[in-house]
């Protein structure tokens, strides 16, 4: 069961530097404060909009980003150029 925890007398130049960090993160103030304290004690941080007890994914490394590329697209892609100019021509 969630426990609520509160900090008193936080002093304001703090609070703003967390607020600050939250927005940066685009976190609400009460996820950054749950990340923080899950990296602390070494628990690993959810996923924006998780929940506690979901399963996070590692993140993918560059190698399996090409592997998953290559099989989403055998062929290959068009340049960007090409892209562009066909989009801007279609207008």
């Amino acid at each position: 069961m969630p426990v609520n925890l509160s900090v008193k007398n936080v002093p304001d130049d703090l609070a703003e530097r967390l607020r600050k960090r939250a927005a940066r993160n685009r976190r609400s103030l009460q996820q950054e404060l749950l990340s923080i304290l899950e990296s602390a004690t070494g628990a690993s941080a959810r996923p924006l909009g998780g929940t506690p007890g979901s399963a996070r994914k590692p993140p993918m490394t560059v190698e399996e980003v090409a592997r998953l590329a290559k099989e989403l697209f055998p062929g290959g892609t068009e340049s960007s150029v090409d892209f562009i100019r066909k989009m801007r021509d279609s207008r």
